[in-house]
């Protein structure tokens, strides 16, 4: 999915949001992993757009994540990648994840969602 931005400021929050969104569950994950039966690693994929894949497999069984999706799982809102769509979506970005008074990042209210994240693809694993 490419996110679409309804303004300017929507672009700039999700700008704002996305590093450390992508830092945060990229930790999340080798915090998993490490306590997990199945172990991650991570490959790069050309076609159709350039993404990286996080790629969990245990014994014969492999399964894969897309790294954006993930992240858009956080930054905006009602957003499950369930789909598969590859085309544009009109998207929310999640303004709870900002501290608009500290003009930063809710730390808290970020680490919460993108454990969430992580925790439910690793909770819907194979045993």
């Amino acid at each position: 999915m490419i996110p679409k931005f309804t303004d300017e400021l929507a672009w700039e929050q999700a700008e704002f949001l996305m590093q450390p969104i992508y830092i945060r569950i990229i930790d999340l994950i080798r915090q998993y992993s490490d306590v997990s039966s199945w172990e991650a690693s991570y490959i790069e994929a050309e076609i159709p757009h350039p993404t990286h894949y996080l790629c969990l497999q245990s014994n014969d069984r492999q399964v894969k994540f897309e790294i954006w999706d993930l992240c858009y799982r956080v930054c905006f809102q009602g957003y499950d990648g369930s789909s598969g769509e590859r085309e544009s979506r009109v998207v929310a970005v999640d303004t709870s994840l900002i501290d608009l008074a500290a003009r930063d990042v809710d730390w808290q209210r970020l680490d919460d969602k993108a454990e969430g994240v992580v925790a439910s693809i690793f909770a819907s694993l194979p045993q």
